[in-house]
């Protein structure tokens, strides 16, 4: 993933070579998908917010976060959760590599979201109660739009097609 455009790390540009720390920010990417709900690469935003990183980095530095959140993720997690989710991810994207936390650190980092969630009687939801939903595409060149490409012309509202637990995603029946 670290050499797909959306997810490559800002200082492979300058040093030409990928680094444990490039995986770091490529997962810092995905964190802000998941997030946000938005493709790493979009034509929507303006030219110089095009990539999510810069855009989520910059709603950070101007105290928007909650501007750009999913509905989806506002609406089922925890605003201490978010923040932290956030800050992570925020971490992961620094542009300089050795300020980055390791994958170790990161998953850490994570397990403490996690068990925050759970400590605050936030639900966890088992395997059996989530629901995955992928969408069937109208048009034949639906099957090639992947959150890789330069454009996301496959999804016209911006968000993926296919829905992760975040926090406390629960479907009820």
């Amino acid at each position: 993933m670290a050499r797909t455009m959306g997810y490559l790390d800002p200082e492979y540009f300058q040093s030409s070579q990928f680094t444990d720390k490039s995986e770091v920010a490529s997962f810092g990417v995905v964190l802000v998908e998941l997030l946000t709900g938005q493709q790493p690469i979009s034509i929507r935003r303006s030219e110089q917010d095009r990539s999510l990183a810069t855009y989520f980095m910059q709603s950070m530095d101007e105290n928007y976060l909650f501007d750009i959140v999913d509905a989806r993720v506002m609406k089922e997690g925890k605003r201490e959760a978010i923040v932290a989710f956030a800050e992570l991810a925020k971490r992961c994207l620094n542009l300089n590599g050795k300020k980055r936390p390791t994958m170790k650190e990161v998953a850490a980092l994570l397990e403490d979201i996690r068990n925050s969630e759970k400590a605050s009687g936030a639900h966890e939801p088992d395997v059996e109660e989530v629901e995955y939903v992928r969408e069937v595409p109208d048009q034949p060149w639906d099957l090639f739009s992947t959150s890789t490409c330069p454009a996301d012309f496959g999804d016209p509202t911006g968000s993926s097609s296919v829905e992760l637990p975040l926090f406390s995603n629960v479907v009820s029946e």
